[in-house]
């Protein structure tokens, strides 16, 4: 790519490089178009992330023993990584098989080296997600299975926000009333949440939760964009090879880690079959499939509808914690997954989009005025250039350019 325009490596044809106003333009347009495949699809994802989310927290607690974790956290990310990046490799070949005549391989050695350059920005949000696991981990030291779903959902402001600023995404100003109830929501849910007398890491109990907290909500934010910006920017590449770099990102950086610990902690932080147990090969298997919906998400759907799918989860991790672990569900919890409702609700209500759908059409019809303006240039170029070569043509034509 040079000066903003990109070479077709057949044709060698030169097209602009979408910027991140055409990708979310051209992504606000495909909404307004959307299919009945892509609406079952959206929902499939919207009820299987609210299963695996909602189970990912009663795992990892059920993972604890007398409060503590008897395996390396760092150990359950790798092997998770190490799954989906087996489930990549796997559907790659089943993709390569079912390709049509000629279509690009999918297996060959030149589109796998470009793919990989072409995606390369993914290695940021895989970093990322290394880090955001293991807070996972962290966070439950902290709070118990529903609380820090809720926290979690904190997470679709700062989403948000970056989306605005990177992705120049358009909300209106009722989704951002909606977003601040949101707030409020988990706000009045978090009232009285802390446990009292207990200290972690030298600091009281409260303020190393609200570091945890601070970390625990910016890093995956920042992650999910990035990924969804480095996606939607490569759409043509199969999300399989997509995924096969982004976790295979992920593998290395969680692997790096353990040599880290090991380092620190002694080399028995190598065995990363330690102190599993059959909560911990589900927990490995369910924060797979997980990862695995979250990039369909991000790529054919985005991440605010993501993170809205998790806020569902809620109610699920609340009363399954409720039952299996005698969690009283409080006034102050129900309250808040309420009004979390009443801003899902607001949200992606038709009275919210009005003017984003109004704003889009307006896009539309200003990108044919400008099309219609660039041919009608094009147009008086040719006649200009017509005309001077009229003028030209003459009795005179054949006479010498320099005077004798």
């Amino acid at each position: 790519m040079k000066n903003g325009m990109i070479e077709c490596s057949v044709c060698h044809s030169k097209l602009v490089s979408p910027t991140t106003k055409s990708i979310s333009r051209a992504y606000d347009r495909h909404k307004t178009r959307v299919s009945s495949k892509q609406r079952v699809l959206n929902v499939f994802l919207v009820v299987g992330d609210c299963m695996l989310v909602g189970l990912q927290p009663i795992l990892v607690y059920m993972s604890k023993v007398d409060g503590r974790f008897k395996f390396s956290p760092i150990s359950v990310n790798f092997l998770t990584e190490m799954t989906k990046v087996l489930f990549a490799i796997v559907m790659l070949f089943f993709q390569a098989r079912h390709q049509k005549v000629g279509e690009k391989p999918l297996l060959s050695i030149s589109t796998f080296i470009q793919a990989a350059r072409n995606n390369v920005l993914l290695a940021v949000p895989a970093f990322l997600y290394a880090i955001n696991n293991y807070l996972k981990f962290i966070m439950q030291l902290y709070f118990n299975p529903a609380t820090v779903k809720m926290l979690s959902n904190l997470k679709v402001l700062v989403i948000a926000v970056l989306l605005k600023i990177i992705m120049r995404r358009r909300f209106s100003i009722i989704q951002w009333e909606a977003l601040a109830l949101l707030l409020i929501g988990i706000s009045v849910n978090q009232l009285r949440s802390l446990p009292e007398g207990s200290t972690a890491m030298g600091l009281p109990v409260a303020m190393g939760a609200y570091i945890y907290t601070l970390i625990f909500i910016t890093v995956p934010s920042m992650a999910s964009v990035f990924n969804e910006y480095a996606l939607k920017s490569q759409y043509d590449t199969s999300i399989y090879l997509q995924n096969l770099f982004l976790y295979g990102y992920g593998a290395i950086f969680n692997f790096l880690g353990i040599l880290v610990t090991a380092i620190f902690k002694g080399p028995d932080n190598l065995d990363i079959l330690q102190g599993h147990s059959k909560a911990t090969m589900l927990l490995i298997f369910n924060n797979a499939a997980q990862g695995i919906l979250s990039c369909f998400f991000l790529k054919y759907a985005d991440a605010i509808l993501k993170k809205y799918s998790s806020t569902v989860a809620t109610i699920f991790t609340g009363i399954a914690s409720a039952v299996l672990f005698g969690h009283t569900l409080t006034m102050n919890f129900l309250l808040g997954i309420s009004i979390v409702f009443i801003s899902m609700h607001q949200f992606f209500s038709s009275l919210s989009k009005a003017k984003d759908e109004q704003q889009n059409g307006m896009d539309e019809l200003r990108d044919v005025q400008e099309n219609h303006r660039s041919k009608e240039s094009f147009i008086d170029i040719a006649a200009g250039a017509n005309e001077e070569a009229a003028h030209r043509i003459g009795s005179d034509e054949r006479q010498p350019l320099l005077p004798t």
